[in-house]
């Protein structure tokens, strides 16, 4: 009689391959997706590249948007409004803004940081300060008679934003302001700090005051008007 070959010890039967089998947690988790320790991810689409967000499509969702707030107010507006009125059909406008608050904290942001911007280099970069002064004066006027739907929806709407928002935006208004106070007080010896900002004040609601009534005025006449009624309240020489 034979002797019987002996059993393999539980260390001699284990799989020599040396790839593991997954367990059933861990197919779960590559089938979400999810990163298995030891274990490559699978590609979520083989072969398929990641679509780019088209920049002229985010201006276009805005221009829309500016418009269709401006005429029929910020609550009566719907996120299918303005991804109807941009040209883009289905939940295309999703892969932009996550909510219609999303989309007007993007155009404040987009025209405060356009008036910061060009006050600052206007300030640094002109020597002569009533020249400097003028320009600032012409860029706000500019914006209101060029923009006036999206000066309007600011002033209608800012209030709708979520409070971090609206904050960080009034504190961006804050500082384009102090850019006009400086010049103002570097023109005006006579004036202290809080009466520079209190003519500034006044000077940019003369200009704004414009987006509250229709005048029926052609813009370049509003244009002027605008300046002149700007330059009266700073009482500076106006340069030539």
């Amino acid at each position: 009689m034979t002797t019987p070959e002996p059993r393999m010890t539980t260390p001699e039967r284990r799989m020599t391959t040396p790839e593991r089998r997954m367990t059933t947690s861990e197919q779960r988790m590559t089938e979400r997706n999810e990163p298995v320790a030891g274990l490559a991810a699978p590609a979520r689409f083989p072969g398929r590249k990641e679509r780019v967000r088209d920049p002229e499509r985010k201006k276009r969702i805005l221009a829309a948007a500016a418009d269709l707030v401006a005429r029929h107010g910020y609550h009566a507006v719907s996120m299918a409004d303005i991804g109807a009125a941009a040209g883009i059909t289905g939940s295309g406008i999703y892969r932009h803004f996550d909510s219609k608050s999303a989309v007007l904290v993007a155009l404040f942001d987009r025209v405060i940081d356009g008036l910061l911007d060009d006050a600052r280099k206007t300030v640094q970069d002109t020597t002569e300060l009533p020249a400097a002064l003028r320009r600032l004066v012409a860029r706000q006027v500019e914006f209101v008679v060029a923009d006036r739907e999206l000066a309007q929806v600011y002033h209608h709407e800012i209030n709708n934003l979520p409070g971090e928002d609206r904050r960080r935006l009034r504190r961006k208004q804050r500082l384009y302001l102090e850019e006009w106070v400086h010049l103002l007080n570097e023109l005006r010896a006579d004036l202290t700090d809080p009466e520079a900002r209190a003519i500034v004040h006044a000077a940019i609601g003369a200009i704004q005051s414009t987006l509250f009534h229709n005048s029926g005025l052609p813009d370049d006449h509003v244009r002027r008007l605008l300046t002149d009624a700007a330059w009266a309240v700073l009482s500076v020489h106006e340069p030539s």
